[in-house]
């Protein structure tokens, strides 16, 4: 969350000296391979543990709030797959040893009691980076299809929220999206809190 923060305020710095509108204007003339440029790399840099935050927003400014959204919620969902098969097949071994902070084994033990539930909830907020997430569900149980899917699904409203965001930085912002923005993070909220109030009433019963 901090990380997220911290590249958010980044970004902002470095585009305020920049005419986003034009920058829009920009990666329109540039052609089809910009987008394909753009979603390779927004897949590669996620795969690392690095805030996906300037991404997302950068999706927002660039193509606008539907195609940027697209673009970043097939990449993030490409990225998470990538990095979830990688850490089964070929690096949980070696990864495994280092993911014993409290925090992570934490996150192993909610996913273990919760399965793909987990997986959506935890990513509708971003309470977990989102590289930690794909490696520490890697060494779980859950089949890569269902991860995937519950990636896609609770992914929707932190994409939605980032890239939303990065298109009203280029002053065209639709009042629609604004409302959008305001009703995705209130349900983002809610829908973790009655997740967290159903595990505890489940560990009392």
């Amino acid at each position: 969350m901090l990380a997220g923060g911290a590249a958010l305020v980044t970004l902002m710095v470095v585009l305020t000296h920049v005419d986003m509108a034009q920058l829009r204007a920009w990666a329109h003339h540039t052609g089809p391979w910009f987008v394909v440029v753009f979603a390779a790399l927004y897949v590669v840099f996620t795969l690392f543990p690095l805030p996906r935050t300037i991404w997302t927003v950068t999706a927002g400014i660039l193509f606008g709030p539907w195609s940027g959204f697209a673009l970043a919620l097939v990449s993030l969902t490409i990225s998470a797959m990538l990095a979830f098969t990688a850490v089964r097949s070929a690096l949980g071994s070696w990864i495994a040893p280092r993911l014993h902070h409290p925090t992570v084994a934490g996150i192993n033990d909610y996913l273990q009691r919760r399965g793909w539930v987990a997986i959506v909830t935890l990513r509708m907020v971003g309470a977990v980076p989102f590289s930690i997430l794909n490696y520490v569900a890697g060494l779980t149980p859950i089949p890569l299809g269902q991860f995937t899917v519950a990636t896609a699904l609770g992914s929707i409203p932190t994409t939605a929220l980032g890239v939303f965001f990065g298109d009203t930085l280029t002053g065209h912002a639709d009042p629609w999206v604004i409302a959008a923005m305001a009703v995705l993070a209130v349900f983002a909220i809610g829908a973790l809190l009655y997740d967290a109030h159903r595990d505890r009433v489940k560990g009392h019963g």
